[in-house]
Order: structure tokens, then C-alpha cells, then sequence
């Protein structure tokens, strides 16, 4: 092969991303990947390869394309090649809506949206704003904190775990199990995808023999029915999911919207000085930098073309949801890179499209709204403790956001109202 017949196929070979280094800078990597094109071909960091699709509208339409499904059966060999691990039912997720493709996933998330409709989240809110307000009053009097351990996690975790019925002594627990779930096939992984399975099963019985005043009460009684509409794995399988989607995107989501703020402080002034627009500038945090970088595997089921590019029968593709977002079509004469909390309407994908848009999406949207404004108005000093270039994020998997966000403030006594 001579040298100009390499360079004209140099740029098909798949770039490395999504290593711990790059993470970090995730944003900007993927920005510069775009530039070359809407779909392009990738090797994730567990070495898989895969098509990335990085473009808003290709993003919609792969999110929606038949035969991009969640069944691995033709990507099976790709997968085995690397050592990926596709969770079976009553493993992790397996056998949640999130790893099905209808008829099955139609039937599980019609069991659950009521759960996560409107109405039940208006009904939350209240709520949300005692734990909210209980939070802030143990932050107030110290002047400094780790926001995500003294806040940005504890708020969604504990929402998750009310709703569904998990006692208080556990939540500790779960986080680091979920934690850990997130990150790439290891043994750390599966060890703690086994114990979320193991709690969440006896838990289960529990909730047999005593049911309450809960989701998991209600999902574990109707899987005790002799109609079948769900199964014991599946039903496992749901609850972890509802766990782990239901409070690390909504952390990762105000841990992001509060590194966007420190990065741009007239914009945290705007909104201290006016809190109505904060449901607002919680579309634009989502848009600017979406909790859940990438979506979840699809695979093809057939041949296919997205963008120009053909995608043959058993290639992974991945959808990059925060790169996707950030190439949404925006109002003419705004620039799509900065944050602007006054935006009209912006438009994303960060909660997916389609038939697996995020069922918990006005949960998070309300959490993230409650909590947001409520720091800003409790603390008008609230700044970050270390350089944005020194914070660290996630540093493997599907979810982007701070580990940690040291900041400081001026003490405040207990009891200060924050609505």
C-alpha cells in the first residue's frame, strides 16, 4: 500500500475514546470527532469497536431506527471478542425496560409510568424541598463542603429510595453499588451488580410478606399475579434500574448545571436575581452538558444507513447524547457553546427520544430545579474551592459528571428558608 492510499484510509480507522484522559475532557473530544462527520467509527474503552453517532438529527433517528435494537444476538461474537458483558435477566439491568425491545419493554414501562407521570412528580415536590432544605441547613453553618457528597448525591438517592420503598441504612450501600455498576466490565462491576440483585431480591420478600406504601410494594405484588405480566427477573431487573437511573443522572445533572455556573458566575447571579427562569436553565444545563454522556448499546439487526454511512448487520452503535445535544439547532444568533440560562426553548436529546426517553425525566427535571435554586439563594457566595481544572469526573462509563465539588460560602445559621 503506498503512503497516499494510507492517508486517504487513515481517517476510518477507529479514534480511541472515552479513556479516563479523555473523559475529562470529554466535550471538546467529542466536538472535534463531529467535525469530521455525524457518524463516525470509534473503539470504546473496553475495546469494542462501534459506530458513534454525534449529530442531533442522526442521534434522533438512530434513537428511533428500527432495526437499531437492544438484542446483542447479532453483535454477539463482536461482544464475546472483548469480553463485554451483556446482563442477562435477574443481573444488574437485565431484563429491565432498558435492555428490551417491545413488545416486552412496551409492557414493563406501561407498569411503571405511573410512577414517574407529571401529577406523581407534583405530588413529590414538597417533599423534595424538606430534603432539600434539610440538606442545606447541615451544609449552612460550616462555611465549606464537598457539594456532591453533601448534597448533589444524598438529595436524589434518598428521592429514589422513599419512592421506592428502600430503608434509610441501605442508601449508602446502593450508591457505592451503583457506583461501581457504572463503571467498565470488571470484577468490581459484576461483584456489584451481584449484590444489588441479592438485596433487591430479599428485599422483594420482604415486601411480600409486608407490603407498604411503595413502588416496589406495587410492582412486587403484581408480579405475584398469576397473569404474567411480570416476572421475578424482570422485576429485579427493573428495580436496580430504577435505582441507578432514578439518582445518578439526576447527581451528575446538578453537579454539572453547578460547574457550568462557576464556569460562567454572571449567569448564577441572572438567576439568583431571577429564580423563574431556573426550569428554564435546567433545559439549558441538560443541553450544554448532559449527564448521560452516551446512550446504552444498540445493535443492528439488519444493514442500514445512517448519515451516508453504511452499518452492516451485528455493528454496535452508540449514541453520544451530549455531543448530539450540543449540535441541536438552536435560535439563530446564539452560540450553541455557551451556557445562556436565557435560551428559548432549548432544544436536546439528553433524555433520549423515542420509545426509551427517560420515564423519570420530570423527576429529574423537578429535583434538579428545586435544588439548584435553593443553593443559589441560600448561599449568594457559593463559589468552587479549587480551579475548574482541577476537578475530577467520572472517569469510565456512560455518565459524565464531578466526583467532587469542593466549594466554600459564608456560614449560615440553621433554619434559613430556602423557598
Amino acid at each position: 500500500m503506498n503512503r497516499t492510499t494510507m492517508r486517504e484510509t487513515e481517517p476510518d480507522r477507529p479514534a480511541l475514546i472515552f479513556t479516563p484522559e479523555v473523559k475529562a475532557d470529554s466535550p471538546r473530544v467529542l466536538a472535534e470527532l463531529r467535525a469530521r462527520g455525524p457518524v463516525q467509527r470509534v473503539r470504546l474503552g473496553n475495546g469494542l469497536a462501534a459506530w458513534a453517532v454525534l449529530s442531533y438529527e442522526e442521534a434522533r433517528a438512530a434513537l428511533t431506527h428500527p432495526d437499531l435494537r437492544h438484542d446483542p444476538t447479532p453483535s454477539e461474537k463482536a461482544l464475546e471478542a472483548v469480553g463485554y458483558t451483556v446482563h442477562k435477566p435477574g443481573h444488574g439491568v437485565g431484563g429491565s425496560m432498558l435492555q428490551l425491545d417491545p413488545p416486552d419493554h412496551t409492557r414493563l414501562r406501561r407498569l411503571v409510568a405511573p410512577a414517574f407521570s407529571p401529577r406523581r412528580t407534583r405530588l413529590l415536590t414538597e417533599r423534595v424541598h424538606e430534603i432539600t432544605a434539610g440538606l442545606l441547613d447541615a451544609m449552612a453553618p460550616r462555611g465549606e463542603a464537598d457539594l456532591v457528597e453533601a448534597f448533589t448525591a444524598p438529595l436524589p438517592v434518598t428521592v429514589i429510595c422513599e419512592l421506592l420503598g428502600i430503608p434509610a441504612a441501605d442508601r449508602d450501600s446502593f450508591r457505592r453499588w451503583t457506583g461501581d455498576f457504572l463503571g467498565l466490565p470488571s470484577d468490581r462491576q459484576r461483584a456489584a451488580g451481584l449484590s444489588l440483585n441479592g438485596y433487591v431480591a430479599e428485599l422483594v420478600e420482604r415486601k411480600l410478606a409486608e407490603p407498604a406504601d411503595d413502588l416496589l410494594s406495587d410492582l412486587t405484588l403484581q408480579s405475584s399475579t398469576q397473569d404474567g405480566r411480570l416476572s421475578r427477573a424482570e422485576l429485579i431487573g427493573t428495580a436496580v434500574l430504577l435505582v441507578i437511573a432514578g439518582h445518578d443522572t439526576t447527581v451528575n445533572l446538578i453537579g454539572n448545571a453547578m460547574v457550568a455556573l462557576f464556569r460562567a458566575p454572571h449567569q448564577a447571579d441572572l438567576l439568583r436575581a431571577r429564580p423563574e427562569l431556573v426550569e428554564q436553565a435546567v433545559e439549558e444545563f441538560l443541553r450544554l452538558d448532559s449527564s448521560v454522556e452516551a446512550s446504552t448499546l444498540r445493535f443492528a439487526a439488519n444493514d442500514l444507513e445512517l448519515a451516508g454511512v453504511r452499518i452492516r448487520r451485528g455493528d454496535v452503535v452508540a449514541v453520544y447524547l451530549g455531543q448530539a445535544s450540543r449540535d441541536a439547532p438552536q435560535a439563530e444568533g446564539t452560540d450553541p457553546a455557551v451556557l445562556d440560562v436565557t435560551r428559548p426553548g432549548p432544544r436536546h436529546v439528553a433524555f433520549g427520544h423515542g420509545i426509551h426517553h427517560c420515564l423519570g425525566a420530570p423527576l429529574a427535571r423537578m429535583e434538579a430545579s428545586v435544588a439548584i435554586g435553593a443553593l443559589l439563594r441560600r448561599f449568594p457566595d457559593l463559589r468552587l474551592a479549587v480551579p475548574l481544572d482541577d476537578l475530577c469526573w467520572i472517569p469510565v462509563g456512560m455518565m459524565r459528571g464531578p466526583l467532587e465539588l469542593p466549594v466554600r460560602f459564608t456560614p449560615r445559621p440553621h433554619g434559613t428558608t430556602v423557598r
